[in-house]
């Protein structure tokens, strides 16, 4: 287990006297490697939070640069960054943020011939894309490298967040659900219309950006209730947190009974960007 410098007990300290996390919590966190997917409206407080909070390792992947219609929403970059690769800008606020952490950058498309061994290089994984295209692939890439996923989406006004472990079973010997139970294939390309087209408000994406950022060092320190199994629905303009169960499909063609999805051979004719950013 990692060990902790001087230097980091004297910045973690309000982490160190938490009973249910300690030093011996401080020091899974300092060893953890987190892939963030996505430098944007998500991926900005996710990967802010994650590296105050001393995870060790944050990997970011994102091809697109920062604009200024992006700043909005996208707090890891500033105005003069516009025009800068997303993982760049995102790297420098968050080593100014925390410099005793390391950032891997990977300025690339996530795709199903990278997929795998990119995310099978992390101990836990953070979706932050804006398309249905990314969210399957990641979704589905984690559950055949056993990798945890906390996953989040933006409406306009409201958010979702669950966790993913499909390769594991509940208390009762059934598999935890995947993306696929809930959502068995994405919706046809055109149907739903992204942030670019219909907006968001920028606060929200803070909100539901920060709820991931804890749902993973949840998952890092095992602490408190989990969301494998469960969907977190956030409506702003109510003020309303609602929390709804996500039963195991038998029938997905993932992970249930009689599979028809092996391997990411039918991610390579995804149409849409591989890491856009909410």
């Amino acid at each position: 287990m990692a060990t902790l410098t001087s230097e980091e007990v004297q910045r973690y300290k309000r982490h160190l006297v938490l009973r249910d996390v300690g030093a011996p919590g401080q020091q899974k966190l300092k060893g953890a490697r987190v892939l963030v997917v996505g430098a944007g409206g998500l991926g900005s407080p996710v990967i802010t939070y994650l590296a105050a909070a001393g995870v060790g390792t944050i990997g970011i992947i994102d091809d697109d640069r920062v604009s200024i219609d992006n700043l909005q929403r996208q707090i890891a970059h500033r105005s003069e960054d516009a025009g800068r690769l997303k993982v760049d800008s995102a790297r420098d606020t968050i080593l100014r943020i925390n410099p005793l952490i390391k950032v891997e950058t990977h300025a690339m498309r996530l795709d199903a011939s990278n997929a795998l061994v990119l995310i099978g290089g992390y101990d836990i994984v953070a979706d932050g894309s804006d398309n249905f295209a990314t969210r399957y692939l990641v979704a589905d890439a984690c559950y055949f490298a056993k990798r945890p996923l906390v996953y989040a989406t933006l409406g306009s006004f409201d958010g979702y967040i669950s966790t993913f472990k499909p390769y594991e079973k509940d208390a009762s010997g059934t598999p935890f659900p995947t993306l696929r139970c809930l959502f068995p294939e994405a919706p046809p390309a055109g149907l739903v219309a992204n942030c670019e087209e219909v907006g968001v408000l920028g606060p929200v994406a803070g909100v539901i950006g920060t709820l991931q950022a804890t749902e993973v060092v949840k998952e890092i320190l095992g602490l408190g209730e989990s969301l494998a199994g469960r969907l977190l629905i956030c409506d702003a303009l109510a003020t309303r947190f609602e929390t709804v169960t996500i039963a195991w499909d038998p029938d997905n063609p993932l992970s249930g009974r009689h599979p028809t999805i092996f391997d990411l051979k039918s991610h390579q004719l995804a149409a849409g960007p591989a890491c856009a950013a909410e």
